[in-house]
Protein backbone atom coordinates (compact mmCIF):
# COMPACT_ATOMS: atom_id res chain seq x y z
CA UNK A 1 0.00 0.00 0.00
CA UNK A 2 1.02 3.62 -0.42
CA UNK A 3 0.68 6.58 1.90
CA UNK A 4 0.73 10.15 0.61
CA UNK A 5 2.87 12.40 2.79
CA UNK A 6 3.63 16.09 2.63
CA UNK A 7 7.36 15.68 3.33
CA UNK A 8 8.18 12.53 1.34
CA UNK A 9 5.48 12.30 -1.31
CA UNK A 10 3.86 8.95 -2.07
CA UNK A 11 5.63 6.31 0.06
CA UNK A 12 5.16 2.54 -0.22
CA UNK A 13 4.57 0.85 3.14
CA UNK A 14 3.51 -2.58 4.32
CA UNK A 15 0.55 -2.98 6.66
CA UNK A 16 2.78 -5.03 8.98
CA UNK A 17 4.97 -1.92 9.47
CA UNK A 18 2.16 0.27 10.81
CA UNK A 19 2.71 1.23 14.46
CA UNK A 20 -0.38 1.71 16.62
CA UNK A 21 -0.36 4.33 19.39
CA UNK A 22 -3.65 3.85 21.26
CA UNK A 23 -3.33 7.22 23.02
CA UNK A 24 -1.58 9.07 20.21
CA UNK A 25 1.37 11.26 21.14
CA UNK A 26 1.42 14.18 23.55
CA UNK A 27 -0.27 17.04 21.72
CA UNK A 28 -1.33 14.74 18.86
CA UNK A 29 -3.74 12.41 20.60
CA UNK A 30 -5.79 11.80 17.44
CA UNK A 31 -2.75 10.58 15.49
CA UNK A 32 -2.77 6.89 16.31
CA UNK A 33 -1.25 5.19 13.29
CA UNK A 34 2.36 5.82 12.36
CA UNK A 35 5.12 4.27 10.31
CA UNK A 36 8.85 4.51 10.91
CA UNK A 37 10.73 5.58 7.76
CA UNK A 38 14.51 5.30 7.47
CA UNK A 39 16.35 8.43 6.39
CA UNK A 40 18.28 7.59 3.22
CA UNK A 41 21.01 10.14 3.93
CA UNK A 42 21.62 9.56 7.64
CA UNK A 43 21.49 6.17 9.36
CA UNK A 44 21.24 7.88 12.78
CA UNK A 45 17.93 9.43 11.85
CA UNK A 46 14.46 8.04 11.14
CA UNK A 47 11.09 9.67 10.59
CA UNK A 48 7.94 8.80 12.51
CA UNK A 49 5.35 9.54 9.85
CA UNK A 50 1.71 9.95 10.86
CA UNK A 51 -0.76 8.04 8.71
CA UNK A 52 -3.61 10.11 10.14
CA UNK A 53 -2.09 13.47 9.22
CA UNK A 54 0.15 13.39 6.13
CA UNK A 55 1.79 16.70 7.07
CA UNK A 56 3.18 15.31 10.36
CA UNK A 57 6.56 13.57 10.32
CA UNK A 58 8.75 13.63 13.42
CA UNK A 59 12.51 13.19 13.27
CA UNK A 60 13.51 10.49 15.78
CA UNK A 61 16.81 9.00 16.93
CA UNK A 62 18.02 6.47 19.45
CA UNK A 63 18.86 8.63 22.47
CA UNK A 64 21.65 6.21 23.42
CA UNK A 65 23.50 7.16 20.27
CA UNK A 66 24.01 10.65 21.69
CA UNK A 67 23.70 10.11 25.45
CA UNK A 68 25.65 6.93 26.19
CA UNK A 69 24.29 6.33 29.70
CA UNK A 70 20.68 7.24 28.84
CA UNK A 71 18.13 5.13 30.67
CA UNK A 72 14.52 5.79 31.48
CA UNK A 73 12.53 4.82 34.51
CA UNK A 74 8.84 4.27 33.90
CA UNK A 75 6.21 2.38 35.81
CA UNK A 76 5.18 -1.06 34.60
CA UNK A 77 1.72 0.48 34.20
CA UNK A 78 3.15 2.79 31.52
CA UNK A 79 4.56 -0.03 29.40
CA UNK A 80 1.93 -2.71 30.06
CA UNK A 81 -0.24 -1.52 27.11
CA UNK A 82 2.71 -2.33 24.86
CA UNK A 83 2.47 -6.01 25.77
CA UNK A 84 5.77 -6.05 27.64
CA UNK A 85 6.81 -6.03 31.26
CA UNK A 86 10.44 -5.10 30.64
CA UNK A 87 12.07 -2.11 28.95
CA UNK A 88 14.73 -4.48 27.60
CA UNK A 89 12.39 -5.75 24.88
CA UNK A 90 11.32 -2.28 23.73
CA UNK A 91 12.88 0.24 21.37
CA UNK A 92 13.29 3.76 22.75
CA UNK A 93 13.30 6.77 20.43
CA UNK A 94 13.72 10.46 21.19
CA UNK A 95 12.07 13.19 19.16
CA UNK A 96 14.58 15.52 17.54
CA UNK A 97 13.72 19.21 17.26
CA UNK A 98 15.40 22.09 15.48
CA UNK A 99 15.47 25.50 17.15
CA UNK A 100 17.16 27.86 14.67
CA UNK A 101 20.72 26.44 14.47
CA UNK A 102 20.38 24.14 17.48
CA UNK A 103 19.19 20.54 17.57
CA UNK A 104 17.61 19.20 20.74
CA UNK A 105 16.35 15.82 21.92
CA UNK A 106 13.32 15.33 24.11
CA UNK A 107 14.79 12.92 26.66
CA UNK A 108 11.98 13.44 29.18
CA UNK A 109 9.16 12.04 27.01
CA UNK A 110 10.59 9.38 24.69
CA UNK A 111 8.64 7.17 22.34
CA UNK A 112 8.68 3.50 23.28
CA UNK A 113 7.83 0.84 20.68
CA UNK A 114 7.33 -2.90 20.94
CA UNK A 115 8.46 -4.03 17.48
CA UNK A 116 7.05 -7.53 18.02
CA UNK A 117 3.43 -6.33 18.07
CA UNK A 118 3.86 -2.82 16.60
CA UNK A 119 2.41 -1.02 19.60
CA UNK A 120 3.86 2.29 20.65
CA UNK A 121 3.47 4.85 23.36
CA UNK A 122 5.00 8.13 24.40
CA UNK A 123 5.92 7.97 28.06
CA UNK A 124 7.07 10.56 30.57
CA UNK A 125 10.21 9.32 32.30
CA UNK A 126 10.46 9.49 36.07
CA UNK A 127 14.14 10.35 35.67
CA UNK A 128 15.29 13.94 35.76
CA UNK A 129 15.89 14.17 32.00
CA UNK A 130 15.73 17.32 29.90
CA UNK A 131 12.91 18.12 27.50
CA UNK A 132 15.40 20.04 25.32
CA UNK A 133 18.77 18.31 25.56
CA UNK A 134 21.09 20.25 23.22
CA UNK A 135 23.13 18.14 20.82
CA UNK A 136 26.71 19.20 20.28
CA UNK A 137 27.04 17.95 16.71
CA UNK A 138 24.53 18.74 14.04
CA UNK A 139 22.57 16.08 12.21
CA UNK A 140 21.56 16.94 8.66
CA UNK A 141 17.77 16.89 8.37
CA UNK A 142 16.91 16.64 4.71
CA UNK A 143 13.48 16.39 3.20
CA UNK A 144 13.93 12.84 1.88
CA UNK A 145 13.43 9.48 3.50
Amino acid sequence: MYVMTTRFGNVPIEQVDVLRFEQGLIGMEKCREWVLLADITNDSLAWLQSLDRPEVALAVVSPRRFVKDYQIRVSSRDIAPLGSTSMKSLQVLAILNRHEDTLTLNLKAPIVVNLENNRGRQVVAKNDHEVQFVLGATIPMRRSA
